[in-house]
């Protein structure tokens, strides 16, 4: 990975006039908009299909993408769809965020018009679609089908024999729900062949596609109905352990993210054929990935089935090297961000070091760090070149609100440290973003709100909490001239410009 730069920007954060950042126009705009901020990489969070909390990293499939970011334009373009009917819907009256609850109500049933009109069409691209994608795209839509005629309900409690996948019930439900599954598998289409112009696209314009993967996959998710044996669950298909993270910095009671823990013997059986699977995957969508909760690979803390927070949680032995091993033998050597952050020990540093992966570097956690001195990890001056800085990322305040919540001690050591003692406070992102720009790191990537200066009330997430997340968005006048020029000059500046 040669010294570049990129910006951290959620799909769901684009702007958009219905309701949520989608594969538009916006979107393109934004890919050019990066290229004139001699920007070489546009960061992304996960984007799979969402439930409860809307969250990103609690997906009903790892491989299924999120019909919330299909074009409805494109639609229109196609004649799938009317710029009447697309407007008279109710979009959420906030540019700045999304209404999930609004969007989730609008967004189907208009898709659904578009499939009416669509599945009359002999469709030799649809077929193809379905033959690329036959390792997932059956289980999901049928998941998919049975979730929504049964009110939407975890498929834990769903009747025994379709929750168990008997295959009289598979048979029968096939049969009786054929047109939801041909809509699932038609949203399915349209949701890859808008992301792969788009992906295209940017590739077109020297911008790379980081992609961020979460170790773990949710509980309520086509991956685990369809496949119980890849995970540690008892016969009734209930989990004897779920994953969180100790007690930390973000959580006093840690945090209990409730996904089923792998049976990494049972998957080292199978050579992690489902791994590479689903890493192949993930290469087909970006060129880049980044995965979440890298020390799970090491050792993953598992908390009993049942427990109201992750206090009780111990600490298991992951797959290790074995994996990643596994997955270059059937994939080569393939671009890899390995999030590092959070309590790491010796064993998931040398884990970090024997995969080559560049680990994660995270500029606020150098100053938030009580009596760690100059021996802070986080540092710049005690970085490496192979590993990526951030300012912040998706889980972390945006600099502007950090910089408001943090102690005296903390802000004095960082105007010493970056000579900053005149810099007001409502312009303190500059200095940071610079920090991170100038420093040794491969590969600098900034979010968006702190290039915009924005405040908590732009915060991505806060772990451990639901209701606020995920929401922040773009209007199409942030991302002006003047801020790529601003951008693009400090990139060339500290020689991360590829253009």
């Amino acid at each position: 990975m040669e010294r570049s730069a990129g910006i951290l920007l959620a799909i769901s954060s684009l702007p958009s006039k219905y309701g949520i950042g989608s594969f538009s126009k916006e979107a393109y705009r934004f890919v050019d908009w990066l290229r004139a901020a001699h920007q070489s990489y546009w960061q992304i969070l996960p984007m799979g299909p969402t439930g409860y909390g809307d969250s990103p990293y609690q997906s009903f499939s790892t491989f299924a993408g999120n019909p919330y970011f299909i074009d409805l334009d494109t639609l229109v373009d196609q004649g799938l769809l009317t710029d009447r009917e697309c407007r008279e819907r109710d979009w959420g009256d906030d540019g700045r965020y999304v209404d999930y609850r609004t969007i989730y109500e609008g967004r189907y049933p208009i898709l659904r018009k578009s499939y009416e009109r669509w599945k009359m069409t002999d469709s030799m691209e649809f077929s193809l679609f379905m033959d690329e994608n036959k390792e997932w795209i059956y289980d999901y839509s049928l998941f998919m089908a049975v979730k929504d005629s049964l009110g939407g309900i975890p498929w834990t409690e769903w009747p025994q024999d379709i929750r168990n996948r008997q295959p009289d019930a598979v048979q029968k439900m096939q049969v009786e729900l054929a047109e939801e599954i041909h809509f699932q598998q038609y949203m399915q289409y349209l949701f890859y062949t808008q992301w792969n112009a788009l992906k295209s696209y940017a590739n077109k314009n020297h911008i790379r596609i980081i992609g961020d993967i979460p170790i773990y996959v949710a509980m309520d998710s086509a991956d685990v109905w369809a496949h119980p044996e890849l995970f540690r669950l008892d016969e009734d298909r209930c989990p004897y352990e779920v994953a969180g993270c100790p007690p930390d910095g973000f959580s006093e009671t840690g945090q209990l993210w409730g996904n089923p823990i792998y049976d990494w013997e049972l998957n080292r059986q199978t050579g992690y054929s489902w791994w590479i699977a689903r890493m192949r995957h993930s290469y087909k969508l970006y060129d880049v990935v980044r995965i979440d909760h890298f020390r799970g690979f090491d050792e993953c803390y598992a908390i009993p089935y049942g427990e109201e927070t992750a206090v009780n949680g111990k600490w298991k032995k992951g797959p290790g090297m074995d994996l990643f091993r596994n997955i270059e033998k059937a994939l080569g050597k393939r671009d890899v961000i390995a999030e590092d952050l959070g309590f790491v020990t010796d064993s998931v540093r040398k884990l970090v070091h024997d995969s080559g992966f560049p680990g994660m570097k995270v500029v606020e956690f150098a100053f938030d760090v009580r009596d760690t001195g100059a021996a802070s990890d986080y540092l710049p001056h005690n970085y490496i070149r192979n590993c990526v800085v951030y300012t912040g990322t998706h889980d972390n305040e945006t600099l502007i609100g950090w910089w408001s919540s943090i102690d005296q001690r903390s802000r004095d050591m960082a105007r010493d440290y970056m000579a900053a003692h005149y810099t007001p406070d409502r312009l303190i992102n500059v200095p940071f973003i610079t920090l991170a720009m100038r420093s040794i790191a491969d590969l600098c990537i900034i979010p968006m709100q702190d290039y915009l200066g924005l405040d908590n009330k732009s915060r991505m997430n806060k772990p451990s909490t639901v209701g606020d997340n995920w929401r922040w968005r773009m209007i199409s006048d942030d991302t002006d001239d003047d801020l790529a020029e601003e951008i693009g000059r400090l990139t060339l500046m500290t020689g991360r410009s590829k253009m």
